[in-house]
């Protein structure tokens, strides 16, 4: 940022106090506006990526047809990604949350995973893209293709508790969280692919958009703490709230 005005450079800062939110919303409208929107250009004029997709797609159920401990496992996978398996999990921890006197975290939560569906649906609608078709279907699948809704919401979801959570966990354990909710996000979009029921594109998509909608709900949250005049957060290497540590460690809250 060393060539920008002094001004820019103080709304641009991440240690200022509206820096962070700029930040991050700037990150979150270029993951959307430049590889989201190509790929959703891309995937409209039905050209060589929809090619390759189909491709693609019947090559990795090719590989998978005849194996049914493969399928099965998929399919185990792919239900973590289910849109009841996921509400269960949120409102479950929202009502730890609640429990533990940790209400803005509880609307983090909240606001996060369902407007997150909100904006996959919206655009599953204008993009109307059709499932593939595949020789040897195992799985099926309703609605439209693009972008993957397990994809999306799972890294919204599963990515949304790591950073709220992420203060109640070791320091030293919680790369291996990071690696954990990581590789977990990879296998869900991975199964969808490898079932049959998206292409390639979808499942990228997927976790561009839900990167997307997950930077602007932190910088929201963000906003929020500072506008409390709490301090900035790293979330990813200390949680969204640090100072929530105590409470949200298992056992009984302390009374009010």
């Amino acid at each position: 940022m060393s060539g920008l005005p002094s001004a820019w450079r103080h709304r641009l800062d991440p240690d200022e106090r509206y820096g962070l939110r700029l930040t991050l919303t700037a990150v979150a409208l270029v993951i959307v506006a430049v590889p989201f929107s190509t790929l959703t250009l891309a995937v409209l004029a039905k050209g060589p990526l929809t090619r390759f997709d189909g491709r693609v797609a019947n090559a990795a159920n090719d590989r998978v047809h005849g194996h049914p401990v493969a399928v099965t496992t998929l399919k185990l996978l792919s239900g973590l990604g289910q849109p009841l398996v996921l509400t269960a999990i949120v409102v479950a921890a929202v009502a730890y949350l609640l429990r533990h006197r940790r209400t803005r975290l509880a609307v983090f939560l909240v606001v996060t995973s369902l407007g997150g569906g909100l904006v996959d649906t919206a655009v599953k609608g204008a993009v109307d893209r059709p499932r593939p078709v595949v020789d040897h279907p195992v799985a099926t699948a309703l609605g439209k293709s693009f972008p993957s809704g397990h994809t999306m919401s799972s890294t919204i979801v599963y990515v949304a508790l790591l950073v709220v959570f992420q203060p109640a966990i070791p320091v030293a354990a919680r790369r291996w969280a990071v690696a954990v909710v990581g590789l977990l996000v990879l296998a869900i979009g991975c199964s969808r692919l490898l079932l049959g029921v998206h292409f390639v594109s979808d499942v990228v998509g997927g976790y561009l958009l839900g990167a997307a909608w997950l930077a602007g709900s932190v910088a929201a949250f963000e906003a929020w703490r500072s506008d409390a005049g709490w301090r900035r957060s790293r979330p990813l290497t200390e949680g969204l709230e640090p100072e929530a540590a105590a409470d949200l460690v298992p056992g009984e809250p302390d009374a009010a």
